[in-house]
């Protein structure tokens, strides 16, 4: 069973950047398709960036796009998150996730349905 723990980031200043860091255990050797997601206030859970580690195929959401790195360590058992330019609209909990899906099923939706989940992160953005 993979255990995943989240460190890093808490109050962050609104145009600065968020660093979180996902750690693995109990990875087997096989690809895994691996993410950040988020939670907002009064919003759904979604998806922030999407890694198939497989081959480094990555997909971010809209609001992600351009301001958001996502990323492992050489041993895939760290995955981070970078978030630049926030506003307070970035303000929530953030978790990573992560189960083996082939590459053409490796999107957030289908991640979060089967995911090993990391217990969430409150991130704060101070305008």
């Amino acid at each position: 069973q993979v255990r995943l723990e989240i460190s890093g980031s808490g109050s962050v200043q609104a145009g600065g950047s968020l660093r979180l860091s996902c750690e693995a255990s109990g990875r087997d050797d096989s690809p895994y398709c691996v993410g950040w997601f988020r939670q907002t206030p009064g919003k759904e859970r979604e998806g922030v960036g999407i890694i198939y580690d497989g081959d480094g195929t990555t997909t971010y959401a809209d609001f992600a796009q351009g301001r958001t790195t996502v990323s492992q360590d050489e041993t895939k058992e760290t995955l981070y998150l970078k978030m630049d330019r926030l506003t307070v609209e970035d303000t929530g909990m953030y978790y990573c996730a992560a189960a083996h899906l082939s590459p053409s099923a490796c999107d957030a939706a289908t991640l979060a349905r089967i995911a090993y989940w990391a217990q969430g992160s409150q991130v704060i953005v101070a305008s």
